[in-house]
């Protein structure tokens, strides 16, 4: 299957070695990229396995990856480490991310031509078997998870909404929150 986690063998090598770091601190990696440049950026997006991320959560996971791969050493020259959240227009990697986003737009790119095209933007509409479901002006169409060579959602009104009630919803769990006892005034001594 393909891996949209990870699209080069550097890349799959880091997720091989980082998966396991980043799963036994309770998150799920999301994507993980080597990207060139004159000083080349490491970037790693996870998230809770309900969602989301809080800065402190990547400060840890960026202090543990790094300690991982002083050890491993498998880059060679010198790097700047990132760890984020996929944020809102996120890349959809997994193919539990077709779904959970489904009635989403989405941008999709394959690897080969299908039908005449490598890029695809609809509504995302589920997953079957190994397929991506998108409906299209022309209808709905499958995609071959293994065809993919990258897709991410499209910010849309819709989609900032329905991740901003997310959030709330998620701050205000009041089942965090410490009991009240009640207090019936001053005692008398």
């Amino acid at each position: 299957m393909s891996n949209l986690i990870a699209k080069t063998g550097m890349d799959s090598r880091l997720a091989e070695i980082l998966t396991p770091v980043i799963e036994d601190m309770g998150f799920e990696l999301v994507r993980i990229r080597l990207m060139g440049g004159n000083t080349p950026t490491l970037q790693i997006m996870a998230e809770r396995p309900e969602g989301g991320i809080e800065v402190d959560e990547c400060a840890r996971i960026s202090t543990a990856v790094s300690a991982v791969l002083d050890v491993e050493d498998p880059i060679v020259e010198a790097y700047t480490l990132e760890v984020s959240s996929p944020g809102i227009d996120r890349p959809l990697t997994r193919l539990k991310d077709f779904e959970t986003f489904e009635g989403y737009e989405a941008k999709i790119e394959t690897t080969d031509m299908i039908d005449g095209r490598k890029r695809f933007r609809g509504i995302l509409a589920g997953v079957e078997d190994d397929e991506v479901l998108v409906n299209l002006d022309e209808g709905t169409i499958g995609l071959k998870f293994d065809w993919l060579a990258d897709a991410k959602l499209v910010l849309t009104d819709d989609l900032i909404r329905a991740m901003l009630k997310a959030r709330k919803a998620a701050q205000i769990d009041e089942s965090k929150f410490d009991e009240i006892e009640a207090d019936d005034g001053p005692q008398e001594e």
